[in-house]
C-alpha cells in the first residue's frame, strides 16, 4: 500500500518537474518571439524607399549624428560649386550666388561685396570667362566645437585666349541650424576664409590676366 503511495507521489513530481519545464520553455518561446517581433518592427520603421528616376529605392533612416560628418562634407561641396562656378551671364551668376550665401553666414557675404566692388563679376561677363570649381577633398573635424572643416579644391578658369588652373583652399567652421529648402542640410558655414588661390598651371596666359580672390 504504502509502496504504491510512493509511487504515485514520484510520479506526481516527475509530472510536476516535466510540466514546470515545459511552461519555462513556453514563456522563453513567447519573450523571444515578442522581442524578435519588435526588433522586425524597429527594423521595418527604420527604413524608407525613395522614388529616383521612376525606381523605388531602399533607404535606412539614422541619426543626424552618424551622418553629420557626410552631411557636412557636402554642404561644403555644395556651397563651393555654388560660389566659384561662374558664367558670362548676370543671372546666372546671381542664381548661383543668392543659393550659395542661404548656405554660409556674413562671412560670404563679405567676399561677395569685396569682390563686387572690384567688380569681379562684371569682368566674368565683359571677357566672357567660364570658371569652374573642382573640390579634391573637405576635411571634417568632428572632435573640436565648434566643428571645423577645411576644403581642398581647383579652380579652372577658362576664356578665348587663354586658360588657368588655380589652388583653392578654404576653411571655416559649421553651425547646426534648422532644415528648410534653401538648406537641406540644415548646416551654416561660418567663420568662412580663403587661405590659399594661386595659379598653378597657366596655359597660354600670364597669371596677373586672372583677377585674384
Amino acid at each position: 500500500m504504502f509502496t504504491k503511495i510512493k509511487n504515485i507521489d514520484t510520479a506526481f513530481q516527475q509530472v510536476r518537474t516535466f510540466t514546470t519545464v515545459i511552461v519555462l520553455c513556453c514563456i522563453l518561446l513567447c519573450a523571444y518571439s515578442i522581442y524578435q517581433g519588435f526588433k522586425t518592427a524597429e527594423i521595418a520603421r527604420s527604413q524608407v524607399y525613395l522614388i529616383a528616376n521612376g525606381q523605388a529605392v531602399k533607404g535606412v533612416i539614422s541619426t543626424r549624428t552618424e551622418n553629420l560628418g557626410v552631411e557636412i562634407r557636402d554642404h561644403v561641396r555644395t556651397f563651393h560649386e555654388l560660389f566659384f562656378t561662374l558664367d558670362p551671364d548676370d543671372k546666372a551668376i546671381q542664381a548661383n550666388l543668392s543659393k550659395a550665401l542661404y548656405l554660409i553666414d556674413g562671412s560670404g557675404k563679405q567676399v561677395y561685396d569685396g569682390l563686387q566692388e572690384k567688380g569681379y563679376y562684371n569682368g566674368i561677363i565683359s571677357g566672357n570667362i567660364s570658371q569652374r570649381v573642382k573640390i579634391d577633398s573637405v576635411r571634417v573635424d568632428l572632435e573640436q566645437e565648434p566643428v571645423k572643416f577645411v576644403c581642398f579644391a581647383r579652380q579652372e578658369i577658362q576664356r578665348s585666349s587663354s586658360s588657368v588652373e588655380r589652388r583653392l583652399i578654404t576653411s571655416g567652421t559649421i553651425r547646426e541650424v534648422a532644415r528648410t529648402d534653401n538648406n537641406p542640410h540644415g548646416i551654416l558655414i561660418e567663420n568662412w576664409r580663403i587661405l590659399l588661390n594661386k595659379n598653378i598651371n597657366p596655359i597660354n596666359a600670364p597669371a596677373n590676366e586672372i583677377s585674384n580672390y
